[in-house]
């Protein structure tokens, strides 16, 4: 008899969610690993700036055409089914590259084609989760849940993801998509005895049900000026994110095995904002240190482009993740208080695509720029504007 989430302990110590956050945790460190790889095997392979920005756009595009409908899809769907047939799409996908890799036919077209496929599916995937976390979690435990989702998104994907994508890449570049296509595998196999949750199936027009989710978005004060605030600092974020593994390189002077350690200097501060974001919510109010968060990410993007030494590097790589965890904590808790369970999977994805549909734009200028100018230049930019961001954003988003 197929377990459904109804029949299920709620909250963050229930079976069911750590069932959900054992799939999630497996997934997340081959992603880890290929997030990591991906770029650096771009840069390392052609030392092109251009390359390296047109394989970010093609990563972070699918939020932009794709997330709307899959939301709303989602909406219909059973949430578990899509997040395993999403899993094994993306363990088929990328064990194809780590083949076009392994052979020398990983070109620059084969990766933007495999970075385009891999977020189209995450886009599915991304809805269904959420609407499996709040369900599992209950809404009395959201904070709680969104922290130990954000804690485990840090160790798999930002630490243990790019310490093994250290170890793959110095023996085999190919060996680090290898590695993602199995947690893929596993985690599909996880996830598949997650407890599940009913579709609703009211509305039949699918048009209708992607409007209302993104009028709902647009007309709700403490969502819309939580969106606006998400896109600035996502076009900011793909732009310095594309141009990482190069400035590493060519700035720092990292060998590019050593590369993958500056996200794990990330994790490390990401660990302490997830943490310490919920304690300081409760003190001080969760709008005001989201301004706070917001202000501190600005300031490390500019930092880390201003000096160009490795101590500063690393400190600015901390501070990152402070500020972006702390950050993603609160955001994600306010979007999920503030919309209806049977509307979950369609408001987030309309939020996806209002607040993540600008990547390509951040991460298409971002190779220009440095082009142009300097790569250094590329995290100055950036940081100006979160920061400039965060103060005009300030009394809203601490009144929402």
């Amino acid at each position: 008899m197929e377990r459904d989430v109804r029949h299920t302990a709620k909250g963050v110590h229930g079976r069911g969610f750590r069932a959900f956050t054992g799939a999630w945790a497996v997934s997340l460190v081959g992603d880890g690993v290929r997030v990591v790889a991906l770029p650096l095997f771009t840069a390392a392979s052609t030392r092109s700036p251009l390359a390296v920005s047109a394989v970010a756009v093609a990563l972070t595009l699918p939020w932009l055409l794709v997330a709307l409908p899959a939301g709303a899809l989602v909406d219909r769907w059973r949430p578990r089914t899509v997040v395993v047939a999403a899993h094994w799409l993306r363990a088929g996908v990328t064990g194809l590259l780590a083949l076009a890799v392994h052979t020398g036919h990983a070109t620059v077209v084969v990766l933007c084609a495999t970075a385009f496929v891999l977020t189209s599916a995450e886009t599915f995937a991304d809805s269904a989760s959420q609407v499996l976390l709040v369900e599992l979690a209950g809404p009395d435990e959201l904070e709680a849940a969104n922290g130990r989702f954000v804690t485990v998104e840090t160790i798999g994907m930002d630490l243990a993801g790019p310490l093994a994508a250290a170890v793959l890449f110095w023996w085999a570049p190919a060996a680090c998509f290898a590695l993602d296509a199995l947690s893929f595998v596993v985690a599909a196999v996880l996830a598949s005895r997650v407890p599940d949750v009913a579709p609703d199936r009211s509305g039949s027009d699918l048009r209708a049900q992607l409007a209302e989710g993104a009028r709902f978005l647009v007309r709700t004060p403490g969502l819309r000026s939580l969106v606006v605030a998400v896109a600035i600092t996502a076009v900011c974020a793909a732009a310095i994110n594309a141009m990482l593994a190069l400035y590493s390189i060519q700035v720092l002077g990292l060998a590019e095995p050593v590369v993958p350690f500056l996200v794990v200097c990330m994790a490390a501060g990401a660990l302490l904002g997830a943490r310490l974001s919920p304690l300081l919510a409760a003190r001080w109010g969760a709008g005001r240190v989201m301004v706070g968060f917001l202000a501190l990410l600005g300031a490390a993007f500019a930092l880390f482009g201003l000096t160009p030494w490795l101590l500063v590097a690393v400190l600015a790589c901390v501070l990152f993740g402070v500020a972006s965890a702390g950050w993603n904590v609160l955001s994600a808790t306010r979007r999920q208080r503030l919309t209806p369970g049977p509307m979950m999977g369609r408001v987030t994805s309309a939020y996806r695509v209002l607040a993540w549909g600008l990547s390509p734009l951040g991460a298409g200028l971002a190779g220009p720029l440095a082009d142009a100018t300097s790569l250094g230049t590329v995290y100055v930019v950036a940081g100006s504007i979160v920061g400039l961001t965060a103060i005009l954003l300030a009394r809203p988003l601490a009144r929402g």
